[in-house]
């Protein structure tokens, strides 16, 4: 179906708007919390509304959410408003499983740890255990819980200071923590998730120090062709300078643009000259991809 559906979401329900959001707004990390109350029942319940928001205060927070269905509370909100403490357990593959079964809304007092079969260790600094299957666990004091509404649906922002972190030596690799070793899973929309894996991650490199030229400093003709990509022309865009006249002079000796511009009419030579400067981007040669497309007497 071509088009866009624009949606006014005072006109969908709660629960529509849930799916939109959740399909969306994804990959989420997940927290797998533990918590417990006053009469030390405890409670272990992963999240998928959570993320770092600060390094210095170390800041996580997450959210228990209200059910939509029936505007209830959760069992994680109510020991954190009484024990102002939790733990952030990190959630990979090998207890993927197992954090999906803690999810289970099991009665009042039922321990999830026991339900899952995940392995509660003491803490250090607070009284909810960690999960010792879990590659991270992060120690936190509550800061505060911010209510974002009454209704079905409605946020409570849980804003947990990490006061000691625990890393399973497994994932360190010289003492620095290995992405590909930790193979962590992420929540998408319905019952989908996604893993992190070699096959899955790539690398961007980070917009250069000394400002990159920008894509409004490339020849207007880029536009001209579907044949560089917006990551295409966004790489470009983050180099550091415009090829300098003699540089492209220099360039355009070499026999492939000389024949390109005895040979071909303006169309078929920006098309050319794109192809060129897509392969020299695929062979991470970005100064001579630039330069392919600066050549002047296109």
């Amino acid at each position: 179906m071509i088009g866009i559906t624009s949606i006014d979401v005072n006109t969908i329900s709660t629960a529509e708007m849930h799916r939109i959001l959740l399909t969306a707004v994804a990959p989420r990390p997940i927290a797998l919390a533990s918590t417990i109350n006053t009469g030390n029942n405890i409670n272990l319940s992963p999240f998928s509304f959570f993320n770092v928001f600060s390094t210095n205060p170390p800041i996580l927070i997450f959210s228990p959410a209200r059910r939509v269905r029936d505007n209830t509370i959760k069992h994680t909100l109510e020991n954190v408003k009484q024990v102002k403490e939790v733990v952030i357990n990190c959630v990979n593959h090998s207890i993927v499983e197992q954090m999906s079964l803690s999810s289970t809304e099991y009665d009042k007092g039922v321990n999830e740890f026991v339900k899952s079969g995940l392995t509660p260790i003491a803490s250090i600094k607070v009284k909810p255990p960690r999960v010792k299957e879990s590659p991270i666990s992060f120690e936190c004091e509550i800061d505060n819980i911010i209510e974002l509404g009454k209704e079905g649906g409605a946020g409570n922002l849980i804003i947990a200071r990490v006061v000691l972190v625990h890393i399973d030596n497994t994932y360190l690799t010289k003492g620095v923590l290995d992405t590909l070793k930790l193979d962590l899973v992420a929540r998408m929309g319905g019952n989908w998730y996604t893993r992190v894996t070699e096959q899955s991650l790539f690398e961007i490199q980070k917009p250069i120090k000394t400002k990159g030229i920008g894509v409004d400093i490339l020849p207007k003709h880029i536009y001209e062709t579907n044949i560089l990509t917006g990551n295409d022309i966004g790489r470009l865009g983050n180099a550091e300078k415009v090829p300098s006249k003699e540089e492209i002079s220099s360039f355009k000796q070499k026999l492939e643009l000389k024949e390109i511009s005895r040979n071909f009419s303006h169309q078929s030579k920006i098309e050319a000259l794109h192809k060129i400067s897509k392969k020299y981007l695929h062979e991470n040669n970005v100064g001579d991809a630039l330069k392919t497309l600066f050549v002047q007497d296109v």
